[in-house]
């Protein structure tokens, strides 16, 4: 069994700032879609490599294939932001958005641009605000589409992570009174997790 990540207080202080950020997340999806914007209560879990994606599965509560956008971050905290959904549940957001999404009859290109525009729009806002509650200024690669019909298997490779545990942070967006539901989850190994527990000692230690 695995070490907790944060003792009592590091947790709850990071349970905190993630609230906030995905508070600042949702606004601006909700402006995206116009639409109002549901959130979950972060949760934050260390799990083994070889668990994480049974772990992602159990989280989500998904069982059926997602599309998954990925978006690495960086500073002495760096890691991956994945958003996730079910596969056949994008189609819903594109009659919610002006052109050039909304159309009679999408087009695979517009349903990816809108979930990369979708992504990008989460990851960055709830990172960005994580990390610079803590200090920090990240840098983001650009997001890039993992695949359309995909397993929580391949949607988290262990073979291609040279890491042993992951630290897995998960909040959820839903549409109010529709179906669909987006998965942001923050990726990090063992190192990040280290700087992240000196990063929450010090904001702990500012209060």
């Amino acid at each position: 069994m695995l070490e907790p990540a944060f003792n009592e207080d590091q947790r709850d202080a990071l349970q905190e700032i993630a609230n906030l950020a995905m508070g600042q997340a949702a606004t601006r999806l909700a402006r995206l879609l116009d639409a109002f914007i549901e959130l979950s209560v972060p949760r934050v879990r260390m799990v083994a490599v070889g668990d994480a994606a049974a772990a992602l599965r159990e989280m989500t509560g998904i069982d059926d294939t997602v599309s998954a956008v990925r978006q690495g971050f960086r500073s002495d905290i760096k890691g991956e932001a994945l958003v996730i959904c079910r596969s056949d549940s994008i189609a819903q957001l594109c009659s919610l958005v002006n052109d050039p999404y909304a159309r009679s009859s999408y087009e695979t290109i517009s349903q990816r641009e809108l979930m990369l525009d979708v992504a990008n729009l989460l990851a960055g806002a709830c990172v960005s605000s994580i990390l610079d509650q803590l200090g920090r200024t990240p840098v983001f690669s650009a997001p890039g589409l993992l695949g359309e019909a995909l397993s929580f298997d391949e949607v988290f490779q262990p073979g291609a992570l040279h890491w042993d545990c992951a630290l897995l942070v998960e909040v959820n967006f839903a549409l109010e009174n529709r179906s669909f539901r987006a998965h942001l989850v923050m990726l990090m190994a063992e190192e990040s997790i280290r700087h992240m527990n000196e990063a929450l000692d010090a904001l702990l230690a500012s209060l």
